[in-house]
């Protein structure tokens, strides 16, 4: 009885001293799309994603219900970092759905203007916001809607010490009239959040892994579960506990601090209750972070993890160096990547499957209209015909007294040409070995693409090629040769296509650069470099995040300047976060169901070679 009275009274407490409105709440992961677009459309940097930001301590005066309840402790404030625009995964301050919703947007067009860098956080934020409604004015009567609805959830500073009395009026006067207050007045209290403004001291994880990542982390295996607001949590690296010792030889003050050691080795010591893991980091403000002998055991067993020579490809060449684009430095790094061309010599010849015979006739007979018909070359050196109007032309100069050339006489009937050249380049990355259904990895379902692609290319006559690319760092990037411009589609081919595997990681700027420079030696008008893949780039060390982004783009934008027109192709639910970035809005394409992509990989290609 005592405890089902302290549950209700709990319960009680925390919906009374509750200043939220969860009925109007607005959720990141449902206007994440649109944030970006108005973010990158007022020009904020396109190479930026958009995720949800880490809840902190704030530290300022909390009423006596919150108090007693325990809540009304962290808050989810926005900023900007060199990776991500980071909001909160939840919008709910507001009664109105739409006020909530307006605070969203008005964070990202605050994030797209620069303050003082070296200003205090209290000016940097009026002068975003100067700059904001200065750019961009239609924003204005929804900047002062949201100012109006804060100000009168602020606490009134008649109740306040007068320190934080100063505190809270500078502030109400630096929201209704940006610029209006240079300084804040000193307080023992921080102030209360500013949800309109972005976080006067963000949160920087340590040892960020996209800034020098640690060899051998892999994609973990066993279970996993999506937290569904995408947030990241900051973190320490420390010493690992001993697990020698238990609790009763420790002091009682640091019961709390163990606490906070969870164990996120989830293949060496399982926990099904993942909900109650969930819970547990989204209540620490910092979480500490370690390594033990198992990690370093599974990093080696991973870097061992190798086919033999025998049962790998063949390695063609000593390999080619690329260079890289580091976009902190704003330069090339010369020679930075090795690209080791291989091949599946031992594939064996083998007949289209099966289950793709049928589609692989219709798409045949489909591309074979594309095929021009016959027309007259006319002016020609020699032919089956005189060509009468040249003749004429011939005969009438002659008359006149010139002399004209009389070596393009005649016309001949042939057979129409397009002038394509099309490079496929697949990505054949460790993150195809992931199912799409039941029946159907990845993988399986590239292949069966590849199958299709070169079955209804193999119909018009156009040029193609297929590579398909993973990688393991810098060193090597493993470059399949699946089918090259000089080699004729049979059975051979379908053999290399049929003997794809999952590889490793995706350095995608660097096979990008590889597949450009075999394109561009084709001698045709139309040439079109055809990217397939499954995700963003990304690889064991600092290629993963912004840094494989921007890479990625750079070899993107290269290509461009060759003449070549990069198109992707993707299944990454994702795409749309990073897409744009790398081939502008109308370089891609997202395919939402998987299992579609054979069907379509054709019938796109034609549409972009109409």
């Amino acid at each position: 009885m005592e405890e089902q009275v302290g549950q209700l009274w709990h319960r009680l407490i925390t919906r009374v001293a509750d200043t939220r409105h969860p009925d109007a709440a607005v959720a990141l992961r449902d206007i994440e799309r649109t944030v970006g677009v108005v973010f990158r459309a007022l020009g904020g940097d396109g190479g930026l994603q958009v995720e949800a930001a880490t809840g902190g301590e704030h530290g300022a005066r909390r009423g006596w219900l919150q108090r007693i309840a325990g809540s009304g402790r962290k808050v989810e404030l926005a900023w900007r970092d060199d990776t991500a625009l980071r909001l909160p995964s939840t919008i709910d301050l507001f009664p109105s759905v739409g006020l909530n919703r307006d605070l969203y947007l008005w964070l990202a067009a605050l994030a797209v203007a620069e303050g003082p860098p070296q200003a205090p956080w209290f000016a940097r934020n009026q002068a975003r916001t100067m700059a904001t409604l200065t750019a961009f004015p239609g924003i204005g009567p929804r900047y002062r809607r949201l100012v109006a609805a804060h100000l009168a959830q602020r606490p009134d500073p008649a109740r306040l010490p007068a320190d934080e009395a100063a505190q809270e009026a500078a502030i109400r006067a630096a929201l209704e009239a940006p610029g209006s207050v240079r300084q804040l007045p000193p307080a023992r209290r921080p102030p209360y959040p500013v949800p309109l403004w972005l976080h006067p001291s963000p949160p920087i994880a340590e040892g960020d892994g996209a800034a020098g990542g640690e060899e051998g982390v892999g994609k973990p295996g066993g279970k996993s579960r999506d937290p569904g607001d995408g947030r990241r949590h900051q973190a320490e690296r420390v010493e690992s506990p001993s697990r020698d010792r238990g609790l009763v030889t420790i002091r009682m003050e640091n019961i709390f601090s163990w606490g906070e050691h969870v164990r996120v080795d989830r293949g060496t010591d399982e926990d099904d209750d993942l909900e109650q893991a969930r819970d547990v980091a989204d209540d620490m403000e910092r979480m500490s972070i370690t390594r033990d002998g198992k990690a370093a055991k599974g990093r080696l067993r991973f870097d061992l993890d190798l086919p033999s020579e025998a049962a790998d490809d063949l390695v063609i060449g000593e390999g080619i160096r690329l260079p890289e684009w580091d976009y902190k430095k704003d330069r090339l790094l010369e020679d930075h990547c090795r690209i080791v061309p291989m091949v599946a010599v031992d594939a064996e010849a083998c007949v289209l499957p099966e289950h793709l015979r049928r589609t692989a006739k219709k798409l045949r007979a489909q591309f074979q209209q594309l095929v021009p018909g016959r027309v007259w070359r006319r002016a020609q050196p020699d032919g089956s015909e005189i060509d009468i109007d040249a003749y004429l032309r011939y005969a009438s100069d002659r008359a006149a007294g010139s002399h004209p050339a009389g070596d393009t006489l005649y016309q001949d009937l042939k057979v129409g040409a397009r002038d394509l050249a099309c490079l496929l380049l697949a990505d054949l990355s460790l993150s195809t070995d992931t199912y799409v259904n039941d029946r159907q990895r990845v993988i399986d379902v590239i292949r069966d693409a590849l199958f299709l692609f070169s079955e209804s290319l193999a119909a018009t006559g156009d040029a193609f090629a297929i590579h398909g690319f993973s990688s393991r760092k810098r060193d090597p990037i493993r470059f399949h040769r699946i089918k090259t411009f000089r080699e004729d589609y049979g059975g051979g081919i379908r053999g290399r296509i049929a003997a794809i595997k999952p590889g490793y990681y995706t350095r995608m700027g660097a096979a990008v650069r590889h597949a450009a420079n075999l394109l561009r030696e084709q001698p045709a008008g139309h040439r079109l470099l055809l990217i397939l893949t499954d995700g963003k780039p990304n690889d064991l060390d600092k290629y993963e995040g912004r840094y494989g982004i921007e890479d990625t783009r750079h070899a993107v934008q290269e290509a461009r300047r060759m003449g070549l027109q990069p198109f992707c192709v993707t299944i990454d639910e994702k795409a749309n976060d990073y897409l744009p970035h790398l081939f502008g809005t109308g370089g891609y394409i997202v395919i939402r169901k998987p299992r579609e992509l054979p069907r379509r990989l054709p019938l796109l290609y034609a549409r972009l070679t109409r």
